[in-house]
């Protein structure tokens, strides 16, 4: 039975690819920016060893006393991991490199592949009153993805607009399948967001097609385009939408966030 003194526990959702350069960590960033902008508290758990979220969100890595690695591997309380970033309602947990181990030192725990799990579900997530988590995950299907999978109740899945776009995808998939039939049953696709779409380029029309044909309303509405700005931004330690709040690509990150919201919780 639930508590009803507990607050509503927060959506958490893993943000995964296993191929590097789908747009997999901007997209984690500026949606978890333009969510926050809505008012929702959001917290980013930055699980990707290259620690791209934490340093594209202007935190040094001298300031990352507690990480994500801390949190899994070493049963740190929130509260020592958690800390505030420079966009208002968007907290993060930073990584490191220290992550990078941790698919080997994971091996010998029992419990390796529910570990980000239980961390979320510590007694004291309740006082930060989040709506959204949001997990970055590494560009690989790891320990690490693995743990994002089961610790999430969905799945949002940045499909760069390119050749063989799907074809990867189609492992992704399986891996969701395998985590939902052995841990984590409730687990589904919150959607496919098209990234670095260029309209201009028939290939990102027919990778569109395709993926709409094979996928249906799965695949949000909202197209991430091919912009500068979205590029910029993280030389800059900042999210899209405060870099340059009317560009192209922080219009589309604001739509998406906006599509999410209206989407049903369960599908």
């Amino acid at each position: 039975m639930s508590d009803p003194i507990r607050p509503v526990a927060p959506r958490i959702i893993a943000v995964a690819n296993q191929k590097g350069g789908v747009g997999k960590t901007t997209t984690a960033i500026n949606l978890g920016a333009a969510l926050a902008k809505q008012g929702k508290s959001v917290l980013l758990v930055d699980l990707d060893p290259q620690g791209n979220a934490s340093t594209g969100l202007g935190v040094e890595s001298a300031v990352r006393l507690k990480t994500t690695y801390d949190l899994i591997l070493d049963d740190a309380p929130l509260r020592e991991v958690v800390i505030a970033t420079a966009v208002e309602n968007l907290l993060l947990a930073p990584s490191t490199t220290d992550l990078s181990s941790a698919d080997i030192e994971l091996v010998s725990n029992e419990r390796r592949s529910h570990l980000l799990h239980d961390a979320l579900r510590q007694p004291e997530i309740d006082k930060y009153g989040l709506d959204y988590i949001l997990i970055d995950c590494p560009p690989s299907l790891n320990l690490l993805t693995v743990n994002a999978m089961i610790a999430a109740d969905s799945v949002l899945v940045p499909l760069q607009s390119e050749f063989y776009a799907l074809e990867g995808l189609s492992q992704l998939m399986l891996t969701l399948r395998e985590v939902r039939e052995t841990a984590n049953p409730d687990l589904r696709i919150e959607g496919v967001v098209l990234t670095m779409y260029d309209k201009r380029n028939n290939l990102s029309q027919q990778v569109e097609d395709d993926a709409r044909e094979a996928l249906g309303d799965l695949v949000f509405k909202t197209r991430i385009p091919r912009n500068v700005r979205v590029s910029e931004a993280p030389s800059f330690a900042m999210p899209v939408i405060d870099y340059d709040p009317h560009s192209k690509g922080s219009v589309a990150y604001q739509d998406l966030a906006n599509e999410l919201l209206g989407r049903p919780v369960t599908a």
